[in-house]
């Protein structure tokens, strides 16, 4: 027994000594379902098996939180969020969690049956608010699994009847549409192929928080309207026209903030462009090496000269290496500390 009882304590010792070293990799315990959130498991072992189908459960409307709790698994579904009200998404972790689909915009948009853009994203989000998602990992896969050589398919929506295909056009995880504003996610993944894969297109009230995500694509693979704030996120670019894309027109204010964001990619990508009035703000961030010697720049298919100019702006950013472009120095005075999302959102919301 007294043995016992000492190699318990040994135990322990070692436990709380291995704890106390281990402070670069602290243990990170997954949340777990509570009574009061409904439990979607691919596996059946909570309330329902489909993401869709819990969703389908409760109603539209709501003033306070609800949890939808998701299992580790993979789940081969699209995400329709329409009308919903005060709605989180919470994930037993970002890698175990799943949501995928395989959709080309160009397929999508060939059949009379569907209605413009509705449906051709992994997760479709509209006349949502308040909606979170958290610990989760999105992904439409079309890119990764297509052939490099183009495919031309039948497309009655197209003049010609034809479309063709490559693996590396609009592919979307993330599609939201008129209505869909305050939107939070963190500890998300969102990967792409093609371009667009996060498209937050509210120009109007439009709203949108990433914080500690990864987003990967194409061509303007983060492209939201509206006001955006995306806090240390990670940037993988697989296109060499352009990594970002804002739309401000429709309000003065509207802007794009990114704040101790990295960014990685294929050697030359850029780092971003426009096409209609935008406002960008990068603040603190830091580029890989392969990044191209060039601004975010205006497209040539563009509306021209911007009525409010050309308002890109950085602080304290960098290119790894130590070799800065020279159009990555300061052009603003803002104290970083002083950029928060009351900032960004201009006290409208603040979901820190």
């Amino acid at each position: 027994m007294i043995r016992a009882i000492h190699l318990f304590f040994l135990l322990a010792v070692f436990a709380c000594s291995k704890a106390s070293i281990d402070t670069d990799t602290p243990a990170i315990t997954p949340p777990t379902p509570t009574s009061n959130q409904i439990v979607v498991a691919a596996d059946g072992s909570g309330n329902f098996k489909t993401i869709q189908e819990a969703i389908n459960s409760i109603s539209k409307k709501a003033d306070k939180e609800r949890v939808i709790f998701i299992k580790n698994g993979t789940y081969k579904e699209r995400i329709y969020l329409d009308g919903i009200q005060f709605l989180t998404f919470k994930g037993e972790s970002e890698k175990g969690v799943i949501i995928t689909i395989s959709e080309a915009r160009d397929i999508w948009s060939c059949n009379p049956a569907n209605k413009a853009d509705w449906g051709v994203a992994t997760v479709n989000i509209s006349q949502s608010t308040d909606i979170v998602f958290s610990n989760i990992t999105v992904i439409n896969s079309y890119g990764f699994e297509a052939s490099d050589t183009p495919i031309t398919i039948d497309c009655p929506t197209d003049a010609t009847g034809k479309k063709t295909v490559r693996k590396d056009g609009h592919q979307m995880a993330l599609r939201t549409f008129s209505g869909a504003t305050r939107l939070t996610f963190k500890n998300c993944t969102f990967r792409a192929f093609g371009g667009d894969t996060v498209s937050p297109w509210d120009g109007t009230v439009g709203m949108y928080y990433f914080k500690d995500c990864t987003m990967e694509g194409g061509v303007d693979f983060y492209c939201p309207r509206g006001w955006s704030y995306a806090e240390n996120c990670h940037f993988i670019c697989h296109n060499t026209s352009a990594a970002l894309w804002h739309d401000g027109s429709a309000n003065k204010e509207a802007k794009t903030v990114l704040k101790n964001c990295t960014f990685e990619g294929d050697k030359g990508y850029k780092l971003g462009r426009y096409h209609l009035e935008s406002q960008f703000y990068l603040i603190d961030c830091t580029f890989s090496d392969l990044m191209a010697d060039a601004d975010i720049y205006a497209a040539a298919s563009g509306t021209g000269t911007p009525l409010w100019g050309r308002r890109v702006f950085y602080k304290n950013c960098h290119r790894q290496g130590g070799n800065d472009f020279s159009w990555l120095k300061d052009n603003w005075v803002i104290e970083s500390k002083t950029v928060n999302s009351s900032w960004v959102f201009d006290g409208k919301w603040t979901p820190q």
